[in-house]
């Protein structure tokens, strides 16, 4: 494949493989199908219409939607016209979108629906510069996309191919806000070479062709699925977009992908919801779903346990597992998962039941994957996040901070070159913050954020990330952060998993009232110090969790607990319960 810039992968497909279905999407209950060639000229029409708006190259265009075919047309209607797309999570503020507007510059900004289109009005009636804003529904009052594209029918179609023909592999292709943890979000600058040396390495390591399609739900505007996306088109892979976070299911079973991205706690879902169902059955069937699990459990990847052990997983495969593939639609080859560290137990169970779980492990500024655990099992180690991609360098600092470079690595912050200074150092090494080590075959282990690292008052380092995912293992335990910086031992601010908290009561036979009253059921209590006690049981002395506190509320966006990515801000969640970790440490 000869491709310099994001959007020769879309000519790429049209000349190699056109498809009936590049992208679909439901549109009034039934799918809706963009061709190749429907692709091409949708997005080929937004970019003269925002040509007729004076879009000039290097312009910023904003985009805020959920994932929609409409999104992915924009985004390659700016790269057609030397535009730099700059995506936004629909579900920030508008106080946040005020922000990212104002810091890029943005000309003209495009939403999905009536809630963003609303936020968006909301921002840019603070800003003195207002851009253009258009909708991609038709709502009252509001520019449509639909008058954009008829804004745009007398500009000549020249005009389209000299501007294609000045975009450079090394131009600007996106600036991605990240939501970080703490303060503004920084814009990542992100250029066409940077995603397609990206999409080449990654490409190679997943199963994908012109016969495959996928299921896409993960942000687009999240450069993890907006990567993957290029993939997809480069290989010729149909995309289908899931309705919404709660319909996955149902879109699993309707569009049979061969594979799908997500994240680790969506993936935990799915097993908590195939174990509650487990516990449902009775008699023999419960019995065989049970004796299926543990030998799941005892799975090793790339290791043969031997004939004894491998009849009693073909069994199980025919009984229990073929019905977890069947719920994922009966196709799934592979899982590709990021963004969060994943349970080791998650992808032991799902290989055994037929399913790889392709971890990896990267950042928005590098485009993002480093690296990923492959499909064939001698390319995959549980408890890493696999071997480094091609064109991807990467070194442990003494400190053991993950360093990288190459060519997939960012531009810059966007206006902030002191910021961009503080993480690339005089050698053109990364500092990605994270803290792993690579074994002697070259897979590459995190073990935290450097930044979250804490020390007892006894001297001793704590990892919370390892601590906290060890407890999320709980099929009762949704959320954890453990805390305990200058104290004498780690504590822990533990979220309940409330509805297999509430499967467990109906089991136990225990009257659930509310998620709140149930924390005080001294059976409740019970099970939770049993839960944590099962943790400590792995743990070093100085390790071990010795208090919690259990909360009636999740830690949400909405709330400013988490990023969009779902990293917790551990700064608001200790002020905002800075009481009750004051009690655990009460003397």
């Amino acid at each position: 494949m000869e491709a310099t810039r994001v959007f020769d992968l879309l000519q790429h497909q049209l000349a190699t493989f056109p498809k009936p279905d590049s992208l679909a999407a439901k549109v009034n209950g039934t799918w809706k199908k963009w061709s190749t060639q429907d692709f091409l000229d949708d997005a080929n029409a937004i970019g003269k219409g925002l040509i007729a708006v004076g879009v000039q190259p290097g312009d910023r265009v904003a985009i805020v939607s959920p994932n929609r075919p409409e999104w992915v047309l924009s985004d390659y209607a700016c790269q057609h016209i030397g535009a730099i797309s700059v995506p936004l999570y629909p579900t920030i503020t508008a106080e946040d979108y005020a922000f990212i507007f104002a810091d890029s510059g943005a000309k003209v900004v495009l939403v999905s629906a009536r809630e963003q289109y609303d936020k968006a009005v909301e921002a840019i009636a603070t800003m003195a510069e207002k851009p253009a804003l258009y909708s991609y529904d038709s709502i009252e009052g509001a520019l449509n996309l639909e008058q954009l594209k008829a804004g745009g029918s007398n500009v000549p179609s020249q005009e389209l191919i000299d501007r294609q023909a000045a975009v450079g592999p090394h131009d600007l292709f996106t600036i991605i806000y990240t939501s970080g943890t703490t303060g503004k979000p920084k814009g990542v600058m992100l250029t066409h070479n940077n995603l397609i040396k990206n999409i080449e390495g990654s490409g190679t390591c997943m199963p994908v062709d012109e016969k495959a399609t996928a299921l896409s739900f993960l942000p687009l505007c999240h450069v993890y699925e907006r990567m993957v996306l290029g993939i997809y088109v480069c290989f010729g892979v149909s995309v289908y977009f899931a309705e919404s976070m709660e319909t996955i299911g149902d879109n699993l079973k309707e569009v049979k992908p061969e594979l799908f991205t997500t994240v680790p706690r969506l993936l935990e879902k799915v097993y908590d919801k195939i174990v509650a169902k487990g516990y449902e059955l009775t008699g023999v069937k419960k019995a065989l779903f049970f004796w299926a699990l543990r030998l799941g459990h005892e799975y090793e990847i790339g290791f043969d346990k031997g004939p004894w052990y491998n009849f009693q997983l073909g069994i199980a495969r025919k009984l229990i597992f073929s019905k977890w593939k069947e719920a994922l639609g009966g196709n799934v080859i592979c899982i590709v998962s990021g963004a969060a560290a994943l349970q080791p137990r998650l992808a032991r169970v799902f290989r055994a039941a037929g399913i790889a779980v392709m971890e990896g492990y990267g950042l928005t500024e590098t485009s993002p994957v480093m690296s990923v655990n492959r499909l064939e099992e001698t390319g995959s180690r549980v408890g890493t996040v696999g071997l480094l991609i091609p064109n991807v360098e990467v070194k442990i600092a003494e400190d053991g901070e993950i360093l990288t470079k190459g060519p997939c690595l960012f531009k810059g912050y966007w206006h902030r070159q002191d910021l961009t200074d503080e993480v690339i150092d005089a050698e053109g090494w990364f500092h990605t913050g994270d803290v792993g080590e690579m074994s002697a075959d070259g897979f590459l282990k995190i073990t935290d954020r450097k930044k979250e690292i804490f020390k007892t008052s006894g001297g001793k380092y704590i990892a919370p990330q390892m601590l906290e995912n060890k407890l999320k293992e709980s099929v009762v335990i949704e959320q954890a952060m453990v805390v305990g910086d200058g104290q004498k031992f780690p504590s822990a601010l533990v979220v309940p998993a409330f509805a297999a908290l509430r499967d467990w009561c109906r089991i136990k036979g225990i009257a659930y009232s509310t998620d709140s009253a149930m924390l005080e059921v001294k059976e409740v209590k019970d099970k939770f110090d049993a839960e944590i006690g099962k943790l400590n049981n792995q743990l070093a002395q100085y390790e071990k969790v010795k208090k919690y506190v259990l909360l009636p509320a999740l830690f949400t966006i909405e709330n400013n607990e988490i990023t969009p990515t779902l990293k917790l801000k551990r700064k608001v969640i200790l002020e905002r319960y800075k009481r009750e970790v004051e009690s655990m440490y009460a003397s």
